[in-house]
Parts: structure tokens; C-alpha cells; sequence
């Protein structure tokens, strides 16, 4: 069905621009470069023009349709892929929000295992959408393991600029911002996970929230 192809392409190029926005976001963080906000300001409009065009014609498909089985399922993933990806438009915000307000401030400590998180939760995006495109559940399966290392680095995260803060109260504020970004970026890689979930129900017709069918 040719109204199928081009919502998936819209979705694809909706992902590419959260894909830009997370990039750019963090970037402004590590470099301390106000320029890199631009970026996320920018597609942050596109994104929310994205979400309603993709959401009107996967409602549209499915009310003048009437599609079966696969078709089905993949009309009622889109719509979640759809949701998932503008939020993770929004935590890019968030995130380029949190890096403006650190870029005149003193650094608290080397900047190490939050671009690690940002590099993991960028390849969750990625592959969750090459997985939905190319319906590869073994892909979608690699997402949900990848979760689990973002959650540790969040702590790891948590835990350091805790005892930083205890140790020089002064850095408080720097220390809850990079707490907030690394709250986000883990935010982001659950939604990824969200898209992996989705493909897996629209390759293998099964639900694994919570992973308990994952590696099955």
C-alpha cells in the first residue's frame, strides 16, 4: 500500500531530526558552544509538525482502510513510534536547556560517562529505527540489552556528582543540571526501547514490555 510507505518515510524522517537533536544537544554540553543549541531549536519545530502530520495519516489509514493482521499492526506502532519520538524531541530540549545554563559556569569534573550515556542512547535511536524499518526483530532485541548499560551509567552518573556535591556544596548547581541531562538521556533510551518493543510486536505479533519475552 503506497499510503503505508510514505507514513513510514515520514516517520523515518521525523527520527533523523531527534536523531540531530540529541546529537546537538549534548554537543552543547561538551563543547560549550552556544551555536549547537540552533540546531535543536530548530528541528524541535519540525519534529511537532511531524508528529501531527504522521499522526493524522496513520489515524486516517486506519479509519478508511480498515487494514488486517500486519498492516494492522503496523498502522498501531506508528503511532506509538510517532509519540515516543517527539518526546525524545522534547528531552533533547530539556537536555540543550541544561547545557546553556552550565556553558558559563566552571566545570565540576570531566565530562565522561554522560557522552557515554549520549553515545549509547543515540545508537538505541538509531538501531530501534533500523529495526522498524527493515523489521529485524534480532536488531530490536539488541536495543532492549542496551537499556540496561544506560541505566548503569545513569547511576554511576548519580552517585559521583552526589558525592561531588557533598564534598563542595558550591557546585550544587552545576551538579543537579548534569544530573537532570543524564535523567534525560536515560529517558531517551527508554523510548528506544520503546520503538524496539513496537517492532518486536509488529515482526512477531508478541508484546515484550518489560522484557519478558525478549530474548525468547
Amino acid at each position: 500500500m503506497q499510503e503505508l510507505e510514505e507514513l513510514q518515510q515520514k516517520l523515518l524522517a521525523m527520527g533523523s531530526l531527534v536523531e540531530s537533536s540529541i546529537h546537538a544537544s549534548v554537543l552543547t554540553l561538551v563543547e560549550r558552544r552556544a551555536r549547537h543549541a540552533e540546531v535543536v531549536w530548530r528541528n524541535e519545530e519540525h519534529i511537532n509538525h511531524s508528529e501531527i502530520e504522521v499522526d493524522d495519516l496513520a489515524t486516517q489509514l486506519l479509519a478508511l482502510q480498515q487494514p488486517m493482521a500486519r498492516d494492522l499492526r503496523f498502522l498501531t506502532a506508528t503511532i506509538k513510534i510517532n509519540t515516543d519520538l517527539e518526546r525524545m524531541g522534547d528531552l533533547a530540549v530539556n537536555i540543550v536547556q541544561r547545557a546553556l545554563a552550565l556553558i558559563d559556569l566552571p566545570e565540576v569534573k570531566p565530562l565522561i560517562d554522560i557522552p557515554n550515556m549520549a553515545r549509547l542512547a543515540e545508537e538505541m535511536v538509531r538501531k530501534s529505527l533500523d529495526a522498524f524499518v527493515n523489521r529485524d526483530a534480532d536488531l530490536a532485541r539488541t536495543v532492549l540489552l542496551s537499556d540496561d548499560s544506560v541505566d548503569r551509567l545513569r547511576t554511576s552518573v548519580y552517585r559521583e556528582l552526589i558525592d561531588l556535591m557533598q564534598q563542595n556544596p558550591p557546585i550544587i548547581p552545576q551538579g543537579v543540571d548534569l544530573i537532570l541531562i543524564s535523567r534525560h538521556l536515560e529517558r531517551i533510551a527508554d523510548h528506544a526501547t520503546n520503538v524496539a518493543e513496537d517492532t518486536l510486536f509488529l515482526v512477531k505479533g508478541i508484546d515484550v514490555r518489560h522484557h519478558a519475552e525478549a530474548m525468547s
